[in-house]
C-alpha cells in the first residue's frame, strides 16, 4: 500500500499545461499512486488514485476556503469517506520560511512541518529553484518523523519522502507530501 512505505518519490508529470499531475514511485521505481489537481479551481482540490486510470481514488486533499492567508487543507480517506487530518499553513511565518501545522481528524495540532532553515529559505526566495527545498516533519516533542527533500532539476519537480517515525498516521504524511508537491512545486516554477 502506498501509504505505508518508509520512502517514496513524487514526480510532476512532464509537459502538463493545465493543473498538475504527479506520479508517486516506490524505491524500486514502480508507480504506486497518481495524483491529479484540477486546473482553474477556486479552491485547491487534489485527488490521489491508485494509477492514471483514476478508477480507484485513495485520498483527497481539499482547501477549506477559497482565499485564506493561513490556508487549511483537509485530507480525506476516499475509501472510508472520512477526514483523517489536515495541514494548515502558518501565515506570517511562511512568508520567510514555509511552516505548517499538521492536525489530526479533530483539528488538534499533532506535528509541525518546516523548511530546513531561515537562511536557506531566504536564499531560495532570492534564487528561485536553484536551491532545492527541504522540509522536516517533527512531532510536538521535536522528534523527526519524516524528511522531504526536493531534488535540483530546473525542468522536473521531484521530491523524495523518507519516513522515520510511524507513530503518525501514514496517510497524513502522504497527503502532506502530495500537498507540498502541488503547492510548493507551483511556487518554485518547476
Amino acid at each position: 500500500m502506498a501509504f505505508h512505505l518508509n520512502e517514496y518519490t513524487i514526480r510532476r508529470k512532464v509537459l502538463k499545461i493545465f493543473g498538475a499531475s504527479f506520479h508517486v514511485y516506490d524505491p524500486s521505481g514502480q508507480v504506486i499512486a497518481f495524483s491529479s489537481q484540477k486546473a482553474f479551481k477556486l479552491k485547491e482540490d487534489i485527488r490521489v488514485f491508485t494509477d492514471e486510470s483514476k478508477s480507484t481514488e485513495l485520498m483527497s486533499v481539499r482547501a477549506r476556503q477559497i482565499v485564506d492567508f493561513s490556508a487549511a487543507y483537509d485530507m480525506v480517506d476516499s475509501r472510508e469517506n472520512k477526514k483523517i487530518g489536515a495541514a494548515r499553513r502558518k501565515g506570517w511565518s511562511s512568508m520567510v520560511r514555509d511552516s505548517w501545522e499538521i492536525l489530526d481528524a479533530d483539528d488538534r495540532h499533532i506535528a509541525s512541518l518546516q523548511e530546513d532553515s531561515t537562511a536557506m529559505a531566504l536564499l531560495r526566495r532570492l534564487l528561485s529553484n536553484l536551491i532545492p527545498q527541504k522540509f522536516h516533519l517533527t512531532s510536538l516533542d521535536e522528534r523527526e518523523m519524516a524528511f522531504m527533500h526536493v531534488h535540483f532539476n530546473p525542468f522536473v519537480y521531484r521530491m523524495t519522502v523518507s519516513v522515520s517515525d510511524t507513530s503518525i498516521d501514514p496517510r497524513i504524511v502522504f497527503g502532506t507530501a502530495v500537498l507540498l508537491a502541488a503547492i510548493e512545486g507551483r511556487q518554485t516554477g518547476a
